[in-house]
């Protein structure tokens, strides 16, 4: 049995052991618990001391981590050593929001300069666009932004335009993603193709649906505007820029084969976002992430925020059999999280082999869902608190959500007050003798107190993670994103997997190429499987 074998079953053995004991004891039983369990990190603080682990649970998920080589590992990755082996690449996002005077290098390649070149020609960009220099083919000054991207080309930047967006912003950014043609009808809902920029981003400009959406906007803005002034209207970020300058972009802005998609807001993908918001908001969001980025190499092990944040994860999958985890930000402005996280842990850690191909000795990531607190407390938090699977929660609470000149006790308490009591109600629950007791104090009869108890009580015992920020700055979205990105990284070291590939999206691609191809033939192929062959007759009447 190797080193991390037996870690992982000296966690599974702490883990079982917990069990018997329920979250809200283990406050008298470990003094140090909140100190211990409590961490601040580039403006956060995480407060885990609601997990299910005791001391010695908390002990064993950090010798696991350290039995892993998270620290060597880590180091390996800001090295740009090849960290996502199935594709002999670097992975060196943190590069993207570094200093402009850093060295990174990706596989001994310097890659700082060519990061800060980029960056200084985004800054431009945005800067031109602001002031009316840079115009349309009709010498107009551009008025709105299409973005058309998917996965983390959509995402990402979608993420960070929700939550930092002015109310009245001086430019109408609209986001399509989705091929249904319905998505880019309504995004050009109203515009003029004069006054409208349209981004394609895409990593190899391949991407059928994105480039199906692409196709979609040039031809309305052929409708309007000549070939030769279309090409001011039409930018291109991606790793192939030939590619996007074929197709009909005027100006390209690139990045490598190093950044994943998921992992790509902090580059050139993200040029929409820093033309809307102003290059000054896009630098405080990398800032923000570069502060996390130095937080998680030089804090030590049991007191860094994304580690421990991993931890948490992982020993609700390995050690309890949790395999959902539900995230409900306490904020409008991350309304997007949950669906930016479903990508970034999901397509990062939903994996069944190991780095050397084996076959995973562990469950992996779990699903991620959410959506923001107040709504999901009408919806799903009915299963979380009475169903009898355990769904650990992440709660994001904002002190102060808006500039509006109110004492914060009255504006904002009534919003981050339920984040608080939902992770109470969690952990502490309400017993059956409980519910009986407030149902007959209430007036009812013995015998409807009776009746009714059951469906009033709450297991309780239900673990959560509460993270907070001051106020939804630059900074602190920046620090968060990133902190879940190397929560994620961590993971996968722990899982023995690579976080960086994503061959799990690629079979279906593949088939519904094949597929149209069916449909310009008119007819199903002898090669699809009967129920396919059925549904595609019946869609193609």
């Amino acid at each position: 049995m190797t080193a991390r074998s037996q870690a992982l079953e000296m966690l599974r053995a702490v883990a079982r052991n917990d069990a018997g004991a329920r979250i809200v004891h283990q406050f008298a039983a470990d003094r140090g618990r909140i100190e211990r369990m409590g961490v601040e990190a580039a403006g956060l603080y995480l407060d885990l001391s609601k997990q299910s682990w005791s001391a010695g649970g908390f002990e064993a998920s950090l010798d696991l981590a350290r039995t892993c080589d998270v620290e060597g590992r880590r180091d390996a990755l800001f090295g740009g050593e090849a960290v996502n082996n199935t594709e002999g690449r670097a992975v060196l996002h943190p590069a993207l929001r570094a200093a402009d005077d850093a060295d990174f290098r990706a596989l001994g390649e310097p890659v700082s300069k060519e990061v800060a070149e980029t960056r200084r020609e985004m800054a431009t960009f945005a800067s031109n666009i602001g002031s009316g220099a840079e115009t349309g083919g009709t010498k107009q000054p551009f008025t709105a932004i299409v973005h058309i991207g998917i996965g983390g080309s959509d995402l990402g930047p979608r993420l960070l335009w929700d939550a930092l967006r002015p109310l009245e912003p001086t430019i109408d950014l609209r986001f399509v993603a989705n091929i249904d043609p319905r998505d880019m009808g309504e995004a050009l809902a109203g515009l003029d193709p004069e006054t409208t920029l349209v981004v394609v981003v895409s990593k190899t400009f391949t991407t059928q649906e994105t480039l199906a959406n692409a196709d979609l906007a040039k031809a309305w803005l052929a409708e309007s505007l000549s070939p030769r002034r279309m090409v001011r209207h039409l930018v291109g970020v991606t790793a192939a820029p030939d590619k996007a300058e074929a197709w009909g972009c005027g100006r390209t802005f690139g990045f490598r084969d190093w950044v994943g998609g998921r992992y790509s807001l902090w580059s050139a993908v993200s040029l929409s976002v820093a033309v809307a918001l102003g290059w000054d908001v896009f630098e405080r969001v990398l800032a923000g992430a570069r502060a996390m980025d130095e937080h998680f190499l030089t804090a030590d092990i049991e007191r860094n925020a994304p580690v421990l944040l991993a931890l948490a994860q992982v020993y609700n999958v390995e050690g309890r059999d949790r395999h959902a985890r539900t995230v409900a930000p306490y904020a409008h402005g991350l309304r997007r999280l949950p669906a930016f996280l479903q990508q970034l842990e999901m397509e990062s850690n939903g994996k069944r082999v190991r780095r050397d191909g084996s076959p995973v000795d562990t469950a992996t990531g779990p699903i991620v869902f959410g959506e923001p607190g107040t709504n999901g407390q009408h919806a799903f938090f009915q299963q979380i608190h009475q169903g009898p699977q355990v769904v650990p929660a992440e709660f994001i609470v904002v002190g102060h959500t808006s500039d509006a000149a109110v004492d914060a006790r009255e504006g904002d308490a009534p919003l981050w007050s339920n984040a608080l009591a939902q992770a109470q109600a969690l952990m502490v629950g309400k017993s059956e003798a409980e519910a009986r007791a407030e149902l007959l104090a209430a007036g009812a009869d013995a015998a409807e107190a009776d009746r009714l108890a059951p469906h009033k009580t709450f297991p309780g015992d239900r673990p959560s993670t509460t993270i907070l920020m001051d106020a939804l700055t630059p900074e602190a979205v920046g620090a968060l994103i990133a902190l879940y990105e190397h929560k994620t990284f961590v993971e996968g070291v722990i899982w023995d997997i690579n976080s960086f590939d994503q061959w799990g999206v690629e079979l279906g691609k593949q088939l519904a190429k094949a597929i149209l191809k069916d449909v310009q033939a008119g007819e199903p192929s002898a090669e699809l499987d009967p129920s396919t062959a059925e549904l595609m007759k019946r869609l193609m009447v």
